[in-house]
């Protein structure tokens, strides 16, 4: 999600580009601590995260295309709204699999990391004058 959220930040032009330039940045931000809490927490409970380029991409379902300057940042904007949107589904159902682990930490975790991305798509959803639609 990171590339993705990068290539919108080093794609964009026009307007808003002051104040979507870095909001893009706290954006990234906010993935890469997700991926590293909930690395580390797969790590103390026995697993093993992804590592490399070739296992993100094999195990993936997010987009996978080349930048270019051709996108508007509305365009930009809905594609970072699906993935986003996958990425929920992907912590809800890791939240329905740790509930049946009795793994009440690891549940938490993810609940809190589902509920700052629905926000984040709310917000997306809101810019293209979209629904949420997380369900």
């Amino acid at each position: 999600m990171k590339l993705i959220l990068h290539k919108t930040h080093w794609y964009m032009r026009g307007a808003n580009f002051l104040f979507l330039h870095p909001l893009l940045d706290e954006w990234m931000d906010e993935i890469d601590e997700q991926l590293d809490q909930v690395s580390e927490r797969l790590i103390t409970i026995g697993g093993s995260p992804y590592a490399t380029m070739e296992e993100y991409i094999e195990h993936s379902k997010l987009t996978n295309e080349k930048g270019n300057w051709d996108q508007s940042t509305q365009e930009r904007f809905a594609e970072l709204l699906d993935n986003y949107r996958y990425l929920v589904k992907f912590y809800r159902e890791a939240v329905i699999e740790a509930d049946e682990e009795g793994d009440g930490v690891t549940n938490d975790l993810l609940q809190g990391h589902q509920n700052a991305l629905e926000k984040r798509i709310w917000m997306l959803a809101a810019e293209l004058g979209q629904a949420p639609d997380i369900y």
